[in-house]
């Protein structure tokens, strides 16, 4: 009888052991899980930033080009009136 309750022991205490062991894995996995949370986090603060900062970019260069066909015209407006006083 002592026999069979120490077996059932020590199976008991394997058991614990493991539990505890996988116990352990979870926490660092949650641990890693954290980690990535945060990661992620900064990753798309980054992005929305530098989607914004392209987005202004495309606005400027919008702009610029909208400046330069205005320029263009007047430059070819300006070739066209010398030439006419020529």
């Amino acid at each position: 009888m002592n026999q069979r309750l120490n077996s059932i022991e020590n199976r008991l205490d394997s058991v614990e052991n493991r539990l505890e062991s996988v116990e352990n894995r979870l926490e660092s996995v949650e641990n890693r899980l954290a980690v990535i949370e945060v990661e992620q986090q900064q990753i798309k603060q980054a992005v929305l930033e530098t989607n914004e900062k392209v987005n202004r970019l495309e606005a400027i260069q919008e702009s610029q080009h909208h400046i330069i066909e205005l320029l263009s015209v007047r430059s070819i407006q300006q070739e066209a009136e010398l030439k006419r006083l020529q």
